[in-house]
């Protein structure tokens, strides 16, 4: 890939911070918006602006064929059967809850089990913890091995008869960690179980593929794949969702209302009500053709040896401990990381005066810093427009870092 004309689609990237070039490195918590997406938005907003599914007028018209339109590029991007298995969600946190008040509520008993991993962020977590308190079922969690990739050998011992739902992560946001879900998947429905795989960190840097992997649900978030915020989806096999009533309910997901008795809506939209954010589905639309046009095995490639060269390079930075695995070829760019004497946040305090942006904190993953024996780990996460340049600035910056803060024991 050429980079630096592809830095050039990104307006922010040109910004300056405390008088240096930014250098964001903050892409597992969000993406920068390229042009296209921007425009396609303001599109929206100058030329055919009305609400969609409604008006029998040419403007609402062009709306909602947007609106549709966006949605068999999702379809498309995940290879999913059919747009009926799409649901708009605000994002990825949304569409995980939508599943536990939905299919969960209603299938969930006392003394079932589920099945999530150390890895999973909060929001594949609590709403399964809430679920198995309402419901007195048992949660089992998969742990981690010492080499940040997943135990497998404990999460087949934990599959069983009363296995019902195992939530899974396909990339964790601390480690960077890819779980092989595929296998997950297969030994899970073996046993009967539904597998809701939380795709928040993989849908933008890897082909996805969700027949192949043969999940139940699969959650994404449009706006860590250069989309808005606000827009996300929910995949659900067909038969799940024809069986699940609505989350949530009001206008658009319904057929017909009397005094007496309601008929809901048809797939996908029985689980959209309310006037829809298609706004940002336009947007995820504009975003998902820009990843296509890159192509995501030429984005996952580059990506990779951006990791490993940022693995090599983190090293040389004195008393840094890395999370998770190290080697990149089991992990996408995401490196959380320690360093002896500076609290994480000092870190990223530090980085910000340089003009680079990190995360720092629990990464909502307490349950993973817990286990680790930290309370927090600084993050740096790469996408396909950033550069070895700018990985060679954060290693001086963690540097210098560790310099202002040596005499701490």
């Amino acid at each position: 890939m050429d980079i630096e004309r592809i830095r050039k689609d990104f307006p922010v990237l040109s910004r300056m911070v405390r008088d240096k070039k930014l250098v964001y490195l903050d892409n597992a918590a969000t993406t920068q918006k390229p042009s296209v997406v921007i425009e396609a938005i303001a599109d929206l907003y100058r030329n055919y602006n009305a609400n969609v599914h409604r008006g029998v007028y040419l403007l609402a018209e062009e709306s909602t064929q947007a609106y549709e339109d966006s949605r068999e590029a999702v379809r498309r991007f995940i290879n999913a059967n059919s747009t009926k298995e799409i649901v708009f969600t605000r994002n990825a946190t949304e569409a995980l809850n939508l599943i536990a008040y939905t299919w969960a509520e209603a299938n969930i008993k006392a003394g079932d089990e589920i099945i999530v991993s150390i890895m999973e962020h909060h929001s594949n977590y609590v709403p399964w913890f809430r679920l198995a308190r309402r419901k007195g079922a048992v949660i089992k969690i998969v742990p981690s091995r010492m080499d940040g990739e997943l135990d497998m050998d404990a999460y087949k011992s934990m599959l069983s008869d009363k296995t019902r739902l195992v939530g899974i992560v396909h990339m964790s946001n601390v480690f960077g960690t890819i779980n092989p879900v595929k296998e997950i998947v297969s030994l899970a429905h073996k046993k009967g179980a539904v597998v809701v795989v939380d795709g928040a960190q993989s849908a933008p840097h890897m082909k996805i593929d969700v027949r192949d992997i043969d999940c139940d649900f699969f959650a994404l978030s449009g706006h860590k794949m250069l989309g808005p915020t606000g827009i996300g989806a929910l995949y659900a096999k067909e038969s799940y969702l024809e069986s699940m009533d609505p989350f949530l309910s009001g206008g658009e997901m319904i057929l017909k209302v009397t005094l007496d008795s309601v008929v809901y809506n048809e797939l996908p939209w029985k689980f959209e009500a309310g006037t829809p954010n298609y706004e940002g589905a336009i947007g995820l639309k504009a975003a998902i053709e820009y990843l296509e046009a890159l192509g995501m095995d030429t984005v996952e490639t580059y990506e990779r040896e951006l990791t490993a060269y940022a693995l090599e390079k983190m090293k040389t930075v004195p008393d840094i401990f890395i999370y998770g695995p190290l080697n990149a070829a089991k992990k996408g760019g995401i490196l959380a990381f320690n360093i002896k004497g500076v609290h994480s946040h000092d870190i990223g305090t530090i980085l910000d005066s340089e003009g680079i942006a990190i995360r720092a904190g629990h990464h909502c993953a307490q349950p993973l810093m817990i286990d680790c024996g930290v309370s927090a780990m600084a993050r740096a996460s790469f996408y396909f427009y950033n550069t070895k340049q700018e990985i060679d600035l954060l290693v001086a910056a963690l540097k210098k870092a560790k310099e202002i803060f040596g005499h701490v024991a």
